[in-house]
């Protein structure tokens, strides 16, 4: 059988076969992508969960230059100490917070819906919602915590 060669908004036929004419006429492309699709929070948690990934990486580089200078010595150790105490350290040790906990809440997500569970247009939406927007005034609240101990300072 063959695919017939649909014409889409007064468009020219469609040489790569890529739309097919409904039985009701509707001239619909054979997959999925965004001129179909709406954009939802569910692919931004997709997404973000990819970036957290990714960003992790960056994270374990950072803690191997960590482990390296505590083995090359205090005088390095006290280096990388003070690069970390640095407002700079200080902004890259928030995000890599923010990336864990985004990482973490993910995760989560992924675990519940691999259960079976929050399937539905409406739980899948609320976790995917708590994935995305949770992790920054979570790493705040934690750094907050962290001034307020006196265990971080500038």
């Amino acid at each position: 059988m063959t695919q017939p060669n649909p014409t889409r908004r007064g468009a020219p036929v469609d040489p790569t076969g890529r739309y097919v004419i409904q039985p009701n006429g509707h001239v619909t492309p054979m997959s999925p992508f965004m001129e179909v699709w709406r954009w939802h929070v569910t692919m931004a948690a997709s997404i973000l969960f990819r970036a957290t990934i990714i960003a992790a990486s960056v994270g374990a580089v950072i803690m191997v230059g960590w482990l390296g200078a505590l083995a090359f010595g205090p005088e390095h150790y006290a280096c990388f100490l003070s690069l970390a105490g640095s407002p700079l350290g200080l902004l890259v040790g928030f995000g890599l917070t923010v990336v864990v906990l985004s990482f973490v809440l993910n995760g989560g997500r992924h675990l519940i819906n691999d259960t079976g569970h929050g399937l539905t247009l409406k739980s899948a939406t609320l976790m995917a919602n708590i994935a995305v927007w949770a992790p920054v005034p979570l790493a705040v609240l934690f750094w907050v915590v962290l001034f307020a101990s006196g265990r971080v300072a500038l």
